[in-house]
């Protein structure tokens, strides 16, 4: 796999070295000695969570505050999705600033998110299976949401506002004054 940093710290692209032949393809995903020699980082991951959702969901941004803080490993299995991750680390030299990459079945690209980020996607094809790892469990309480369009991020989402599909608690997430920052 090929592993390459971001624009924001902390962030991995990882991209499979998939090995074809006349049945299809083998890859690994990911692999915890390859990704810590190349990022220094260690990746314990405890939980593994899945979405599906259709054409227009935009999911997000979540993070969880404190001590229940998640690192996510995120990749698509089918469909495409623009995945965003937004830095909320106050000492990080990226803090307030966010990325958008693609991730498809297709491209097989995968997305590490280290912890102290809000992270959502939107889903650009029909249908998109959307996978990710963690490293803490889910803490309902520790739960928050920020806002899709907080004005300060200035996030372009490949979907328009009007056209949407959101829950309830992605409609309403925190502003950008008053959503928890990590230190």
């Amino acid at each position: 796999m090929k592993l390459t940093p971001t624009d924001l710290c902390g962030v991995w692209l990882i991209e499979p070295l998939r090995h074809y032949d006349s049945r299809g393809y083998f890859c690994e995903t990911f692999r915890s000695d390859v990704f810590e020699r190349a990022t220094g980082l260690r990746a314990d991951f405890v939980q593994d969570n899945e979405s599906v959702s259709v054409r227009g969901v935009v999911r997000g941004l979540h993070y969880q505050a404190g001590a229940a803080s998640q690192a996510k490993l995120v990749r698509v299995s089918e469909g495409a999705i623009v995945d965003v991750a937004v830095d909320l680390r106050r000492s990080s030299p990226t803090f307030g600033r966010h990325i958008a990459v693609e991730l498809s079945a297709e491209n097989g690209r995968s997305l590490y998110i280290p912890r102290g980020f809000a992270h959502g996607f939107a889903v650009l094809s029909e249908r998109a299976k959307f996978q990710y790892r963690v490293d803490n469990y889910y803490c309902p309480e520790a739960e928050r949401t920020l806002n899709l369009h907080a004005p300060e991020l200035g996030i372009k989402w490949p979907v328009e506002a009007s056209a949407m599909i959101l829950s309830p608690k992605d409609a309403a997430g925190l502003s950008w004054d008053d959503c928890e920052k990590f230190d």
